[in-house]
């Protein structure tokens, strides 16, 4: 092998050894809901992933809530891999809260909710908002699953607190069921087949008198 040939060798090996500690070094972040929050409104754990069901629902709900006035960002923690290098933070959500804060919060307040097994921690909420993070249930789980859950019902009571009540968002309680739509739409097919019938009716009357003898 030429001297050209073990080089090009040499720096394809680099190249192949770089790609796959990407996602390592990736993995291995000072804090890495800190880097997803910048542009994105939930922190979803590494693993378990949180099914993308739930995700789609607690994505909406947040947008509907930045829509509304409440630009809420959330962090899903469910063990101490999601903390990056400083794993002593977690069961503390209160602590990471602060911590994540200041990470994020660049331009002004920025509405904060995390979320553990152990609780929630908040930053940059309204006086009732934060009241109702105090007053929320512990997640009923410690899955990633369990954790989403819980934030999605979270953020519908600090947006309600808040005044900014969300509705319509599928997959929360405030959603509309769709109930009051489909009512109208039963109530004209069964309009429609009276009519049908009716008109069915009518018909082979007129077709057995046609047909009577005189």
């Amino acid at each position: 092998m030429s001297r050209m040939a073990r080089r090009l060798a040499s720096l394809l090996a680099i190249i192949v050894l770089v790609g796959a500690l990407a996602p390592a070094l990736a993995f291995a972040d000072g804090d890495p809901a800190s880097d997803v929050l910048l542009g994105q409104n939930v922190y979803y754990p590494y693993s378990p992933p949180v099914p993308g069901a739930v995700q789609s629902t607690l994505n909406a709900e947040t947008a509907a809530a930045k829509k509304a006035g409440l630009p809420i960002k959330v962090a899903l923690i469910a063990s101490p891999v999601d903390l990056g290098v400083i794993p002593e933070l977690f069961g503390k959500p209160q602590d990471y809260a602060k911590f994540l804060d200041k990470e994020i919060s660049f331009q002004g307040t920025q509405p904060l909710l995390v979320v553990m097994p152990a609780g929630y921690g908040s930053q940059g909420l309204s006086p009732k908002a934060a009241a109702a993070v105090i007053a929320l249930p512990k997640p009923q789980g410690k899955t990633s699953t369990a954790l989403a859950q819980a934030a999605t019902t979270a953020v519908a009571k600090l947006a309600a607190a808040d005044g900014h009540p969300l509705k319509g968002v599928a997959g929360t309680s405030g959603a509309s069921s769709g109930g009051g739509s489909s009512t109208p739409l039963l109530i004209g097919l069964i309009v429609a087949a009276l009519l049908v019938a009716g008109a069915l009716i009518l018909l082979r009357r007129r077709h057995t008198t046609a047909s009577a003898p005189r």
